[in-house]
């Protein structure tokens, strides 16, 4: 609008639709279409924020900060150190939302009684298997389940994964473990660093998912659906054969043909073919959305052809009625109902259905640009946007794309995933190889080329963009996608290894958390860590060379920096300092002293002293990041928690608690302070939640769900470390419940078990003694000897035995626990082993070698009978015979058991890729193999 008159009759027209529009924002708005834009775009901001996310909008947020650079911290990261990819998370939320976008529900309600049950069967509980043939509905089922769960179990805690097409993103391990596990301490408010070794990573994921899950105040349920396309699924997934903490259930689902056969033993709910019902269901919901009518004759043919395995499957019966609704009543139903008819299965429904497409267009040129969108977006990683396609075929007019990616879509063919065309069933893109491609690798590796020669472009073009405005930060995301990927798939190693090489492709894959991708790019050009880290160092000296201005240095600042924090998470210490340190020189020279990206600096090369253990140095270097960001950015700003954070953690391996305490507790006022500005915590939103509810328990009386929620009040105040509060909550609950169900019900024991673990958290041992004390004798009196929360109390006290040098009251404790996992699981149960393992650990502490060999002896035997001879924890349990082997003198066969495990290390190396060394085994309790077998250590027996 202009002096409040309208610029023309057609956005009068436009203004009057939508005032009758409850959900409308309109913008006036006279001047160049950029500025528009940007208007716009502030506004939809400042909507999401205000209406969706609730925030409270600050007085900061609404001024001219002037420049950004200098005014501003760097985008926080949402866990401490921990790269986190926002396109990943984007992806599994949209691949939620389109499995559930079914309207029809095929009569799962049968199956949702049985998922229900699995939730509430008491643990130890293996993983359920959801199976059925391609295309029988398993995604639609899980996802409509999670649904239902969501809104009647608001406390439990879903955390789910949709895998695309394999060799996609979202079927990579080691980055759906990553995102599960920062899930999981997203939700539990913990910030934890956690290493990017892939190895490591599915190492170390049973031990995270434990240690998070006990914080977590109500049932975990994990989701990964279509689990069986992740590359070497069963090695990679092997911490679903571990019995998994009493709160947490798994539901995995695979394709019948795919499921790894030890898998098969677990309990399974199989998807039913389509009854007769459910066919007629579909395919009426189909046509009435376009108004056509089928008669009688025509709904018994349907029925009589929808009996086999292949045509009575959910997305077959699907696109028939869609191909039935697609003719309308503009074509002859029976004749496409004939050749519907003829197509047996999925496939070659999906050739009907691409044939009738062809057929509707007007040229020749339009049917070979269909084939072009299809194949390009086949041979790619993780799909092609549509202004891609544009620029890879200029002849192709928006209209015609427009018009084709409709009917596309329409027809089940193609979808979008974070703004990328994808096939939407695997099925469409088996027909399109065998319609166009006849399966030929000759004819995927030429659309392969022309994506490489597109993107090799493109990466070009924007590494000229960047050196010209300092665009660094957007300029690879798509080439650095689909570029190292594709030499892959051709095997071109060579322009891989030159493509690895390129800083800016590197640089993006690490900074969005694809290290494990990063990773096995290099060990496929035959590079090992080493001399990975020399080239890379290498180039970036080349690159500083030719490095003028300070834009320009400020950017190569960054490289290096990348650099050293790859080399810091390969474990490549000493190596990593020199970028570290480089980066920090620069940026003290291009921007100031006491600029904020000095104090980023100066926070990553203090984290790579803090592993090599040098403290001082490590102490030092974070205290000048911690006044740097106090000044730059205030007291109370999230960038000074996250330094407060470091510092503290450092105390804390220093055995400084008290200062550690001091800090942690700053550092928690700062972020929740924060938190409550940005609405960008769940959890405060919980609070308010059980605030109401403490307003009506003050006044109510003594019952049972007060009691619990008295409990549950204490746990929250718990994971906010508010331990004062919590406290007195969980001393309210446990007097409540004494009572009203008396001191020796089950209930009691939880509420000890709480207050417990709070002074064990306060370093008031004596006093968690006595209560997990007696936490233990309720549950041995009231519970079975198997039953897990028995088991959880008896862990802990041990643990604290352990921690309080009380180890001969240990013992005993770790004994009845190898006593309740024979009970529960066998024998000769991994679970079993690792409890020895745990046992045969505690009396190498106590000197006693010669009980401790039969237990490792026995573990072992269990782990290789259970894995196999080259299976890591059997190398784990070898590397700790051989040090009990070193410390009693048998020098020969100390070194031929850690041979045996170096070279079970080796195989584990090669298999997953990186360095996979482990400070402790990952079969039990930390055992001091870190100092027993190195020079010093040797050096030091050799003396005695």
């Amino acid at each position: 609008m202009e002096d409040g008159k309208v610029s023309s009759v057609s956005v009068q027209q436009l203004i009057e639709q939508i005032s009758c529009m409850n959900k409308a924002k309109m913008i006036n708005h006279v001047g160049g279409m950029e500025e528009g834009a940007c208007e716009i775009y502030n506004c939809v901001e400042k909507i999401i924020k205000q209406d969706i996310l609730g925030c409270e909008m600050s007085d900061l947020e609404g001024k001219d900060l002037g420049n950004k650079e200098d005014s501003t911290a760097p985008e926080e990261e949402v866990f401490g150190d921990v790269l986190w990819d926002a396109h990943d998370e984007q992806e599994q939320m949209e691949a939620f939302q389109q499995a559930s976008n079914s309207t029809c529900e095929l009569g799962f309600e049968k199956y949702f009684e049985r998922l229900n049950d699995l939730v509430a069967a008491p643990a130890p509980i293996p993983p359920l298997l959801v199976s059925g043939g391609p295309g029988s509905g398993k995604s639609l089922l899980l996802s409509k389940w999670i649904q239902l769960q969501q809104k009647h179990s608001p406390n439990t805690l879903i955390l789910y994964h949709f895998v695309g097409r394999p060799m996609s993103t979202s079927s990579e391990s080691a980055l759906i473990i990553k995102r599960l596990t920062l899930k999981l301490m997203q939700h539990s408010w913990l910030v934890s660093p956690l290493t990017f070794d892939p190895a490591k990573l599915l190492e170390e994921f049973p031990r995270w998912l434990e240690k998070l899950s006990a914080r977590h105040q109500g049932s975990i349920i994990i989701i990964i659906d279509s689990i069986d396309q992740i590359q070497q699924a069963e090695k990679h997934m092997k911490w679903l054969i571990d019995p998994l903490p009493v709160n947490v259930r798994v539901i995995v689902s695979v394709n019948l043909e795919t499921c790894p056969q030890a898998w098969r033993l677990w309990p399974t709910l199989h998807l039913d073919p389509l009854n007769s019902k459910d066919v007629k269901s579909l395919i009426s919901a189909e046509c009435n959305s376009a108004n056509v009518k089928l008669t009688k004759e025509q709904e018994k043919k349907l029925e009589r052809h929808c009996r086999s395995a292949t045509t009575c499957n959910a997305l077959y019966v699907t696109l028939l009625g869609k191909t039935i609704a697609c003719v309308g009543n503009t074509g002859n139903i029976d004749e496409i109902l004939q050749q519907c008819c003829q197509c047996q299965d999925t496939v070659s429904l999906y050739r009907l259905v691409l044939r009738s497409i062809q057929e509707s267009l007007q040229s020749d040129k339009e049917k070979g640009l269909l084939r072009e969108i299809l194949c390009v977006i086949g041979v790619s990683h993780n799909g092609v946007s549509e202004s891609e396609l544009m620029e890879l075929y200029p002849e192709l007019t928006s209209a015609v794309l427009a018009s084709l990616l409709h009917s596309l879509h329409k027809m089940c063919l193609l979808t979008y995933g974070c703004g990328l065309l994808k096939f939407q069933h695997l099925q469409a893109w088996e027909m399109v190889k065998l319609e166009y491609m006849e399966a030929s690798e000759n004819v995927i590796s030429a659309y392969r080329q022309k994506l490489v020669e597109y993107f090799t472009m493109q990466l070009r073009v924007l590494i000229f963009i960047c050196f010209s405005f300092n665009s660094q930060d957007r300029v690879t995301w798509r080439s650095a996608d689909e570029l190292p990927w594709l030499f892959q798939q051709q095997g071109d190693k060579q322009k891989l290894h030159k493509c690895l090489l390129n800083l800016f492709v590197s640089q993006n894959l690490y900074k969005r958390g694809h290290f494990a991708e990063l990773l096995s790019y290099w060990q496929l050009v035959g590079k090992d860590k080493s001399s990975m880290a020399a080239e890379y160092f290498d180039s970036l000296k080349e690159y500083e060379k030719s490095s003028e201005g300070e834009e320009s240095m400020i950017c190569l600042a960054d490289l290096y920096e990348t650099l050293g924090r790859f080399l810091k998470d390969l474990g490549l210490l000493s190596q990593a300092v020199a970028p570290l340190q480089r980066s920090l020189e620069i940026r003290e020279t291009a921007l100031d002293p006491d600029h904020p990206r000095v104090a980023q600096s100066l926070h990553q090369l203090a984290g790579v002293y803090v592993q090599w253990k040098k403290f001082g140095n490590a102490e030092q270097l974070y205290k000048q990041a911690l006044e740097i960001s106090e000044n730059a950015y205030g007291a109370e700003h999230p960038r000074v928690a996250h330094e407060l954070d470091a510092l503290a953690t450092l105390y804390q391996k220093q055995n400084k608690y008290e200062q550690a305490e001091q800090l942690r507790k700053k550092s928690f006022k700062i972020r929740q302070k924060a938190a409550r500005q940005k609405g960008s915590l769940c959890g405060f939103a919980l609070l308010r939640q059980r605030a109401l509810q403490l307003e009506e328990l003050t006044l109510g009386k003594d019952t049972p769900d007060n009691a619990r929620t008295l409990n549950e009040l204490g746990v929250l105040y718990y994971l906010q470390n508010n331990l004062e509060t919590a406290e007195l909550f969980l001393k309210r609950s446990l007097e409540m419940r004494e009572r009203v169900l008396g001191s020796d019900h089950p209930d009691c024991a939880q509420s000890l078990n709480n207050l417990a673990a709070l002074y064990n958290e306060k370093k008031h041992y004596d006093k968690a003694e006595e209560l997990y004390e007696k936490a233990l004798d309720i549950r041995r009196r009231a519970l079975a000897p198997d039953h897990p929360s028995l088991a959880y109390t008896v862990k802990h006290l041990a643990v604290l035995y352990k921690k309080m040098g009380k180890l001969d009251k240990a013992v005993p404790l770790y004994e009845l626990a190898v006593e309740i996992r024979q009970k529960s699981f066998g024998p000769k149960h991994p679970s079993v082993a690792t409890a020895l393992v745990n046992l045969a650990v505690l009396y190498c502490q106590m000197k006693k070698q010669i009980e401790a060999l039969p237990l490792y002896e026995r573990a072992l035997k269990i782990y290789e009978d259970s894995f196999g001879q080259m299976h890591p924890r059997v190398g784990e349990t070898l590397k700790n015979l051989a040090v009990l082997s070193y410390e009693r003198g048998d020098f020969e066969k100390a070194a031929e058991l850690y041979k045996r495990a170096m070279e079970i290390k080796e195989a584990e190396t090669l298999l997953i890729g990186g360095k996979a060394t482990s400070r402790h085994s990952s079969s039990g309790d930390t055992f001091s193999i870190k100092s027993a077998l190195s020079p010093n250590a040797l050096l030091e027996h050799g003396q005695r």
